[in-house]
């Protein structure tokens, strides 16, 4: 069997703008019913340590069926923390067709996702943002936002943290309608928001009491950790999948739930009034990081790419 190797140079060299990812996003979240999910596998091997393994089965826009696997871990003695490995499947052949880096996969489908969830459940014409956590995956939802803004002005604040607010600043500095400022408190970072990004990757305990979420406000944490509270008293919570969170502690005492593709396709409202406030957890689907690596297999040369010959057995009995 071979198969070809993707890496991360391949995919970023691809020069992707940011409004296809919104668009494939947007598409895969529209036909999720189409796909099969099942529940990823996650193992955690210590406290603040997983390795998560996510199938699923992907239709393109012309019927042809993908399959595939990702791997993705977290060890923070390493550095990044975060790696993930994708396998991408031709279901009609049967052929594992590449073996891919998926680290730029994750980060831009995880900010393309958080920030469609900015704009569908958003108070219309926010423009008072922050983020707490500012690596790569807040910079890639801060990219996809921009890219949904257009013209329009946003305040954003960020929390800070060693030297990462100001590069993160300095990131931007070209999107001359997003002004920055950097905060120490996170209260401060909640009161003034009416939409809050959590990107960082672990929190030990919920960050903030009930009183710094003033109305309105949306929540996006991205990684979940640290608004359990948010959970009791939020008027409306939407995640990407219910199989992914409904074995969350406070499940059952969400006043209102629902996955956010059935907003999309008009089964339920998602926000109704500018007062609610309301909590989007997008757990991370498989379905775009197929849907992503479909994509992209069909854009990149693959005579440039390296084959890997896995050396499988050639007759069928071999024992």
């Amino acid at each position: 069997m071979t198969m070809k190797l993707v890496t991360f140079e391949d995919v970023r060299n691809l020069g992707i703008p940011a409004e296809t990812c919104m668009e494939w996003v947007s598409d895969s979240i529209m036909r999720k019913g189409e796909m099969t999910l099942p529940a990823k596998i996650s193992l955690k091997p210590r406290d603040g340590s997983f390795m998560n393994t996510m199938p699923c089965f992907v239709p393109d826009a012309s019927g042809h069926l993908w399959g595939g696997v990702k791997l993705v871990t977290r060890f923070p003695e390493k550095q990044p923390a975060l790696d993930s490995k994708l396998i991408l499947l031709d279901t009609e052949s049967g052929e594992m067709v590449a073996f891919m880096d998926a680290d730029w996969i994750t980060a831009i489908r995880t900010g393309a996702v958080a920030a469609h969830s900015v704009e569908l459940f958003a108070q219309k014409g926010y423009t008072e943002v922050s983020f707490l956590g500012l690596g790569n995956t807040a910079r890639a939802t801060m990219l996809m936002l921009a890219s949904c803004v257009g013209d329009r002005a946003l305040n954003v604040r960020l929390l800070r943290y060693k030297d990462q607010a100001e590069l993160f600043t300095e990131r931007f500095k070209e999107f001359p309608n997003i002004h920055f400022s950097i905060v120490d408190d996170v209260v401060d970072l909640i009161g003034a928001a009416q939409v809050l990004v959590s990107c960082a990757t672990y929190f030990e305990d919920d960050i903030a009491p009930d009183d710094a979420f003033g109305e309105g406000i949306l929540v996006v944490p991205v990684h979940t950790r640290g608004f359990t509270n948010c959970d009791l008293f939020f008027d409306k919570v939407f995640a990407d999948d219910y199989g992914h969170v409904h074995h969350f502690r406070n499940f059952e005492k969400f006043k209102r739930f629902a996955e956010v593709s059935d907003v999309v396709n008009g089964r339920v409202p998602g926000r109704e009034h500018d007062s609610e406030r309301i909590l989007a957890y997008n757990i991370g689907l498989s379905i775009h990081d197929i849907a992503f690596a479909a994509h992209i297999w069909e854009m990149l040369d693959k005579a440039s790419l390296t084959e890997i010959d896995m050396k499988q057995p050639t007759c069928k009995f071999w024992v």
